[in-house]
């Protein structure tokens, strides 16, 4: 999404939606796959016909209103995600997101933070206490999907200095968990075994459509997996070295529109 479908203004460019019509035609599911929450995806998306769904960073898997798969966080980890971040934010300009099915929770209230975590989450409420989240702790679906940590000044100083073992007493959640920067601000922790490519991997077997028949679009590292689910990998010019090291192929830039550019020659249109 951001720095590859989203134009320079964070907009899906108009150029996309009349493509939609010419990929319906001939078959084509095109699946938004974003850190975003399913309920803000659906608000951007579903309007236009576009039912599937790889939302908070592939924990979540949606198919026309099913959910394929989910990849929760466990509640003690969730605890103590809680009580790191609490910790950190007498020295660090943070704050948490805990990422449900149904929601996303936060305990920070000021107006700069909820902005931004306004952009991803639609379905966002300011509790007194994380801890209290009855998500948390009821398990099967209710259970926390991703923990997300925004930090205004860097996403990737503060991963090792809070959550990968960056220094003495730090803790490290790598053991079972994935710690990832998904972009300048933001550090997404999540079940070991949940990424895009996971994600997208359980998508093509539910619906029997093979890396032959996949074009993938991304720029950042938590597209990094979804690059070898799909023979049409395109990472985009203004990307991740990773990301275009892992790629295919390369697109233009988001801001040149890139993804509509590379759907156009594919599509013949």
């Amino acid at each position: 999404m951001d720095g590859t479908l989203l134009d320079g203004d964070d907009r899906v460019p108009a150029a996309f939606w009349d493509l939609l019509p010419v990929m319906r035609e001939r078959g084509i599911i095109v699946v938004p796959a974003s850190g975003r929450q399913y309920a803000t995806l659906l608000g951007m998306f579903a309007d236009h016909g576009i039912t599937t769904f790889l939302a908070e960073n592939g924990t979540l898997v949606v198919h026309e209103g099913a959910v394929v798969s989910t990849s929760p966080v466990d509640g003690a980890t969730v605890d103590r995600i809680i009580d790191i971040t609490r910790t950190a934010e007498t020295d660090r300009n943070i704050g948490l997101v805990l990422c449900g099915p149904r929601g996303a929770y936060v305990e920070r209230e000021d107006d700069a933070f909820l902005a931004e975590a306004g952009r991803y989450y639609a379905e966002l409420t300011v509790v007194p206490n994380l801890h209290a989240v009855s998500e948390v702790h009821e398990g099967g679906a209710g259970t926390v999907l991703k923990c997300a940590v925004y930090d205004f000044d860097s996403a990737a100083q503060a991963a090792p200095a809070l959550f990968t073992g960056g220094g003495p007493g730090v803790a490290d959640l790598r053991e079972g968990h994935q710690v990832v920067v998904s972009g300048k601000n933001w550090i997404d922790i999540m079940n070991a075994t949940a990424n895009k490519g996971r994600a997208l991997r359980q998508l093509q077997m539910s619906l029997g459509i093979p890396r032959s028949a996949t074009a993938v679009f991304g720029d950042y590292l938590n597209d990094l997996e979804m690059m070898a689910e799909g023979d049409w990998s395109f990472a985009m010019d203004n990307g991740h070295p990773a990301v275009q090291r892992a790629a295919n192929f390369i697109a233009p830039r988001n801001t040149e529109e890139g993804v509509v550019q590379v759907l156009r020659r594919l599509l013949g249109a």
